[in-house]
């Protein structure tokens, strides 16, 4: 039988971090929003999906800050490459809808609307 304090300690951090987890969910779900933006504005101005530079330069900058913050530094590149590589297949299935006539373009959860377009920068 679990002590009650040792329950309910545990229930307590288990709440913390179902907490995160939710907020992790959330501020990721807004950056691919903005990231989907991103891949409208390349491929309507026909620039790769890819961008190697930015790329390198956010890994570096993220290794930089998992460091500051305690978090090892190699999760937390494999994480962003993780991302990366979603965003990349995400920016190339938009330029792939872009390159089709206008009446044959699915829809797919990549078309934002204006006002997002113009609120999310990368």
């Amino acid at each position: 039988m679990l002590d009650p304090e040792i329950k309910e300690e545990l229930a307590g951090y288990r709440q913390s971090i179902d907490n995160i987890d939710a907020a992790l969910v959330h501020m990721l779900a807004e950056r691919f929003r903005c990231t989907q933006a991103v891949g409208v504005l390349k491929a309507k101005h026909k620039l790769p999906p890819a961008d190697p530079a930015r790329e390198e330069y956010q890994i570096e900058r993220l290794r930089h800050l998992a460091k500051d913050a305690n978090l090892d530094p190699d999760f937390a590149e494999k994480f962003l490459n993780f991302i990366i590589k979603e965003v990349i297949r995400h920016h190339e299935a938009i330029a792939a809808d872009r390159s089709q006539p206008r009446g044959q373009r699915r829809h797919h959860p990549f078309r934002l609307n204006e006002a997002v377009k113009k609120a999310c920068k990368e």
